[in-house]
Order: C-alpha cells, then sequence, then structure tokens
C-alpha cells in the first residue's frame, strides 16, 4: 500500500472534473492522481504545472523526455504508465522503450537529433546542469522555446518522480514494466 491512502469517489467536484478531463473514458484516475487529491492545493498546482498539452516538442520528443526522465530516476511507476498511455502513439518501438531504461545517449535505435536530446536528459538527471558540448548538441537540433521545455519537463517529472518513489505508490495494474537486465554470463 503507498504511504499516504489515495483518495476515492466521490471527489471534490474541481477534482472530479480534472480528474475526467485528464483521464481516457472508462479507466480509473491513476493512483497518483487520487494520492494527490488527498491535498487539493498540492493537486491543483501539479496540474496546473502539467506539460502534456501541445507544447514546442513533439509527441514522440515528449516523451522521450518523460520516459528517460522518469528511468533514470528508477521511478517504474510514472515511466510504466507513460509508455502504456503514450509509447505506441508516439512512434517508439520496443528497442527504443527498453533504451530509455537501459540504454546509452548514443545507442544505435536513437537519431542524432534523440541522441542530443537524451544527452541533454542525462546531463540534467546527473549533474543537474548541462555541459557545453552537450549543449551544443542539443542546439544544432532544437530552438530555445523547445530547450526550455525540455529542462521543464525533466525538472517537472523529476518531481512527479519524487513524488511516485516517496509516497511508494504500487505499480498501475496495466502499466509497463521495467525491462529486465540481461545477466552477465
Amino acid at each position: 500500500m503507498p504511504r499516504i491512502a489515495p483518495a476515492e469517489a466521490p471527489y471534490a467536484t474541481a477534482i472530479a472534473a480534472e480528474l475526467e478531463r485528464i483521464m481516457p473514458a472508462g479507466v480509473e484516475p491513476l493512483i497518483l492522481f487520487r494520492t494527490l487529491a488527498r491535498n487539493p492545493r498540492i493537486f491543483a498546482r501539479m496540474f496546473a504545472g502539467g506539460l502534456l498539452d501541445k507544447g514546442a516538442l513533439s509527441l514522440r520528443q515528449r516523451e522521450i523526455v518523460i520516459d528517460r526522465t522518469t528511468a533514470r530516476l528508477g521511478c517504474e511507476y510514472e515511466w510504466g504508465v507513460h509508455v502504456a498511455f503514450f509509447a505506441q502513439r508516439a512512434g517508439l518501438d520496443a528497442a527504443q522503450v527498453a533504451a530509455t531504461v537501459q540504454g546509452v545517449a548514443e545507442a544505435p535505435c536513437w537519431t542524432e537529433e534523440e541522441q542530443a536530446l537524451i544527452a541533454a536528459i542525462d546531463d540534467l538527471v546527473d549533474r543537474h546542469a548541462i555541459a557545453p558540448a552537450v549543449w551544443t548538441g542539443l542546439t544544432t537540433y532544437f530552438d530555445e522555446t523547445q530547450i526550455l521545455e525540455v529542462i521543464a519537463l525533466v525538472g517537472y517529472y523529476h518531481t512527479i518522480s519524487f513524488l511516485c518513489r516517496a509516497l511508494d505508490l504500487p505499480l498501475e495494474g496495466y502499466a509497463a514494466r521495467f525491462p529486465e537486465v540481461p545477466s552477465a554470463g
């Protein structure tokens, strides 16, 4: 069980409306969302800061950022939900999904543009900054608005990962699981 029990229906009017807006029809609201609903202020602020709308990045680029960030932070909960809901729509194949967890930025399954994107994500997660050489690679493919969105997404999903892991949320039944690491030997 999570450390804070998720809210149960009936929800407050504003929370119910937001859950209905963001969840696909017929899908139970995520445990994360229902847990955040225990604090309506945090719930409202987190959704006000959400970045799943049409932004400067393509759906594929956005999902690479989210999947790589949450995987690097060990947040199987959020990674698995995003893979389940968005990987196919974003055109991510099985090798690419696995590479968000286990691969290096230069993995051959990625385009050069995606490699630059992943290098920036890795720098932000590992160093909390972007090294000059990585920045140069990023600016080769992305403009200022896109780079700002990348940084904001990594930061936002850092927070989401902290919430999921600190709350010890159980994995959603339909969500993807991290791929097994091949054994050496």
